[in-house]
């Protein structure tokens, strides 16, 4: 695009093509009609109804829980953080160059609607992106096109269906159908879970594809759907005041609520409901907000009105609360002795439990659900779960967290997002927003270059940072797969 594209070849010969369909295509609600500015009104409607279908799906995708979870807790934060900006080249850089491309190169003759611009279906399918690539690159432009997305779908895809298995396993199964499920049972479960959940993802995109349902109204109206439940998820973890009963009725109140506004917005605004008016940027915004914030203020209301929480003198519960805080434990020495010398992960629970500290009566008398109790050097009690592999795995390796280095972590973590909120979502768009300011040549190609070097940074994070830290690894395992191939390998 910026250097050997015969079409474009510069950043300066893109921002002439802007200018060009600034005035052959100029967009209504944006500032002079122009693409080359931050004024844009359904921009701003659209960038919230974004804003609050990204941060629900973060706070109550299962996935990312479960690499938070598998993480150590002293290096998750910075991996999260790196992900982040690594993750922040795709709206950033891609979209500068996909999606203003696919407005400048409109004009051109390998354009593949030329001379017609792509038809607002044809947009909100998403196809912009593969137009440009396209006109770029001919066939071999939609032949990467079509590599990334399969890329892109699979991973995620992948990363869904383990988690949902893993819900489907453990948090239904196990915790309400049959609490002593054997390991190899457990297992048959997660296959069957993953088939179920295929099927049902598989069906549920055919049946959006033939309502006419694309990912654009998906994004705009994913917030009201999902909004209601983000903060009082949030609010769980990090308010230790959030009551039972404000967490399991904030989500379905926030629902409503987005529910109600979305429908009547529509309704008042457009006249009728429908997919078309529905995915409206405007109408959706205003579901999203009121599923956003009711949700919030139904947990927060709530939960001064009726603050219980729930507490249980059940073993099982007990046991589990205990394992969570660490609060109760087998000197880590004795424990390794148990696990060597038995050679076994039952051996080691047997010894573990002979030897463990007197686990609390119930959580309320320790206040250890509010983290009040004073952190232990040694490892968690382990819980049988009745997957082998699981247990084995708990008994040897879970330790408390360091709190110095906990603390370190949440303070990073909170600078951070405090300083992408002031700048990258306030600072800089809405200073650009409210100046009227139309990009200038030297601006815009700074803008460019500035995105184009966020690729290479996203691609050093995910693709040679994680090489050069697994080096020592990597070199073992192909000193060990070349001495097998040669025949001078050891055994051990």
């Amino acid at each position: 695009m910026y250097a050997k594209s015969p079409i474009v070849g510069s950043p300066s010969q893109l921002y002439d093509l802007l200018l060009e369909a600034s005035t052959k295509m100029p967009i209504a609600d944006n500032y002079d009609g122009s693409y080359l500015t931050f004024k844009s009104v359904n921009g701003l409607v659209f960038a919230i109804d974004l804003l609050v279908a990204g941060f629900s799906t973060v706070w109550l995708d299962q996935a990312y829980w479960q690499r938070a979870i598998a993480s150590r807790p002293e290096t998750s934060v910075k991996a999260y953080l790196f992900g982040g900006i690594a993750w922040y080249g795709i709206p950033f850089s891609f979209a500068t160059i996909m999606g203003l491309g696919c407005a400048a190169l409109t004009s051109s003759p390998q354009f593949p609607t030329y001379p017609s611009p792509l038809t607002a279906a044809q947009n909100g399918a998403g196809l912009s992106s593969p137009a440009t690539a396209i006109a770029l690159l001919g066939k071999g432009g939609a032949g990467l096109m079509l590599l990334l997305l399969f890329m892109a779908v699979t991973s995620s895809t992948s990363a869904e269906l383990i988690a949902v298995s893993s819900l489907l396993t453990f948090d239904v199964y196990k915790t309400y159908i049959r609490p002593k499920a054997t390991s190899n049972e457990l297992v048959r479960i997660s296959h069957l879970g993953i088939v179920i959940y295929a099927l049902g993802l598989a069906t549920f995109c055919a049946i959006l594809n033939a309502v006419n349902v694309n990912l654009t109204w998906l994004l705009t109206v994913l917030g009201v759907i999902v909004g209601g439940a983000s903060i009082p998820n949030g609010l769980i973890l990090l308010w230790p005041r959030m009551s039972t009963l404000a967490a399991i009725l904030a989500p379905w109140m926030g629902l409503s609520f987005g529910m109600i506004a979305w429908f009547v917005t529509t309704s008042k605004r457009s006249g009728v409901i429908s997919v078309t008016t529905t995915g409206d940027a405007i109408n959706a915004v205003a579901g999203n907000i009121a599923s956003w914030a009711g949700g919030a203020l139904v947990a927060v209301v709530v939960t001064y009105i009726a603050p219980h929480k729930f507490t249980s003198d059940d073993p099982v519960f007990v046991a589990r609360v205990n394992k969570i805080n660490g609060v109760s434990g087998t000197p880590p020495n004795e424990k390794e002795t148990a696990l060597s010398a038995g050679g076994d992960v039952e051996t080691a629970l047997d010894h573990s439990s002979s030897t463990e500290k007197p686990p609390i009566s119930s959580p309320a008398d320790s206040n250890t659900l509010y983290g009040d109790q004073p952190s232990s050097s040694e490892p968690a009690k382990v819980v049988p779960t009745g997957n082998h592999v699981v247990d084995f795995l708990e008994a040897k390796h879970i330790e408390p967290m360091d709190p110095v280095l906990v603390k370190r972590g949440t303070r990073l973590a909170v600078w951070f997002n405090v300083a992408f909120l002031c700048i990258a979502i306030v600072l800089v768009p809405f200073t650009l927003f409210g100046s009227d300011y139309l990009f200038s040549r030297s601006f815009f190609t700074g803008w460019c270059v500035v995105s184009f070097m966020w690729c290479w940074v996203s691609m050093t994070i995910c693709v040679i940072w994680p090489v050069w830290e697994s080096r020592k690894a990597l070199y073992m395992i192909t000193k060990g797969l070349l001495g097998d191939m040669t025949g001078k390998g050891h055994t051990t």
